[in-house]
């Protein structure tokens, strides 16, 4: 299987297909909540990315671009985003926090009740894991 690199468009267009392809199986989020990242220290094409996540349907959605008046602003440094995103190593978004690497604005108790509301479910772990195997 082809290895895409994180965040490229191709893995991005990738990742979405496979989410896409099993959104029948996910369960409807409790938290509603607008958020807008911005991913920085891409080490290719442009150094930024910006994205966002809205819950407002019920379900994840996961976009390009941004939202106006979103809940919650994120900015994110490449590597801590592959580790929370593709490794979801709840760790690593701690310590990145902690050490100022990612820097929130807006409404850090939405942030925090999304978190708390993805626990791992036997169709996110499967997501999870096709999106990791196709990740560089």
């Amino acid at each position: 299987m082809e290895k895409l690199k994180f965040l490229s468009p191709e893995w991005i267009e990738k990742a979405k297909e496979i989410r896409d392809a099993n959104r029948d199986n996910e369960g409807q989020l409790g938290t509603v909540i607008r958020m807008n990242q911005l991913v920085t220290d891409l080490p290719f094409g442009s150094s930024e990315l910006r994205t966002f996540v809205d819950t407002s349907t019920g379900v994840l959605e996961i976009e390009l671009g941004e939202l106006e008046n979103p809940d919650v602003s994120v900015v994110i440094d490449y590597t801590t985003a592959k580790a929370i995103f593709v490794d979801l190593d709840s760790q690593a978004a701690i310590q990145a926090f902690m050490a100022g690497k990612i820097k929130v604005t807006g409404d850090l108790t939405k942030l925090m009740a999304l978190q708390g509301s993805m626990a791992p479910t036997e169709t996110g772990l499967k997501i999870a894991g096709m999106i990791k195997d196709i990740t560089d």
